[in-house]
């Protein structure tokens, strides 16, 4: 006889249950112990990182050479738009009334990194933004504006590079002057909208008293001004046009490269998109080659690297571009000596 059995008799009708919702368990939980990326495969989608690309220009149909040269360089370092990483695209459109309220539509958006190209795109993005890393592509004059307190410890949020050296202005004098030996009057076509404005004309003078130069400011605040502008340098007597560093010029450089031809002044520019253009010549960094340093630092925050510990690079190589056709359209004979230091000549 036994004593005391509160056992409760095991029968089809309990087991049924239980094991059902065992089994429903297993099923659950058995993907993360088979394969563990399963189940976060969800959270992983929503993981691919979000970049900001904020410009004063205009969207195009086709990226610009320097737009294009971040892309194939994002492409290169393993991400592809659309699966690997999502660009948010907001441009001006030359209004760049509008650029404060476009760095915060991206600041809205979360965005993980923000590459601003031109001065006023990146000062817009800084002032929305003291978290979010930014990067600056091609930069006038980043410490003169207060973007950054040192190239080499930029702290904050914001790193990149900038397209100034201390000599390019010089350069572009010098090179005018070695090509017409009598120039005694230069016109500086400078974007008063621009951050470094006195920085960069301060910088332009300074080369035009030791070349003893004398110089007719052209400052611009729109785009319908160029024209007049133009009138102005003929009228003053000007013999040649120095168009200074803007993020706002480039957009119009077809416009600015005609209106050079037809006041037949001869014309020296920063960046070799203007000498593509029909421009006669231009000194300075490769722009595209800024924009696909661009890249490389977007591609060390994603990977964990913080703004403030990526020192600001500077450019260290200079290209001399020179279109002879031009030249030959204006009357102009370059001297051989200028010829020969080109790195690229468009007959």
């Amino acid at each position: 006889m036994i004593v005391g059995t509160d056992q409760v008799p095991i029968s089809s009708n309990n087991v049924g249950p239980n094991i059902r919702f065992i089994f429903f368990v297993l099923i659950c939980i058995l993907p993360t112990f088979l394969c563990p990326t399963a189940s976060t495969h969800a959270q992983q989608i929503q993981k691919i990182p979000v970049l900001g690309l904020l410009s004063a220009s205009s969207p195009a149909p086709h990226p610009s050479p320097a737009l294009q040269a971040f892309l194939d360089r994002l492409h290169e370092l393993g991400f592809v738009e659309g699966k690997t990483i999502t660009i948010e695209r907001r441009h001006a459109a030359g209004k760049e009334d509008r650029l404060p309220s476009l760095a915060a539509d991206l600041v809205r958006l979360k965005v993980d990194v923000i590459v601003a190209g031109g001065g006023n795109a990146i000062l817009a993005a800084k002032n929305a933004t003291k978290t979010i890393p930014i990067v600056m592509a091609g930069a006038s004059d980043p410490l003169g504006t207060g973007l950054i307190p040192s190239l080499a410890r930029p702290g904050g949020n914001i790193t990149g590079s900038t397209n100034i050296h201390p000599d390019l202005s010089g350069k572009r004098l010098e090179l005018l002057k070695e090509t017409m030996p009598a120039l005694t009057t230069v016109a500086v076509l400078v974007y008063r909208g621009n951050p470094a404005y006195e920085f960069l004309l301060k910088e332009t003078e300074t080369a035009a008293q030791l070349l003893r130069l004398q110089l007719e400011i052209l400052a611009i605040h729109e785009t319908s001004e160029l024209e007049r502008a133009f009138a102005a340098a003929k009228k003053s007597g000007s013999e040649a046009i120095d168009i200074l560093s803007s993020a706002f010029f480039i957009p119009e450089r077809k416009n600015i490269v005609e209106l050079a031809a037809r006041s037949r002044l001869p014309a020296v520019y920063i960046d070799r998109s203007f000498v593509e253009a029909g421009g006669l010549m231009s000194y300075g960094a490769n722009i595209a080659e800024g924009w696909q340093r661009a890249a490389i630092y977007v591609d060390k925050i994603l990977k964990g690297a913080k703004p403030a510990d990526l020192p600001v690079e500077q450019p260290t190589k200079f290209e001399l571009v020179i279109n002879l056709i031009t030249a030959k359209q204006i009357g102009l004979l370059i001297p051989p000596n200028v010829l020969a230091r080109a790195d690229r000549v468009i007959r």
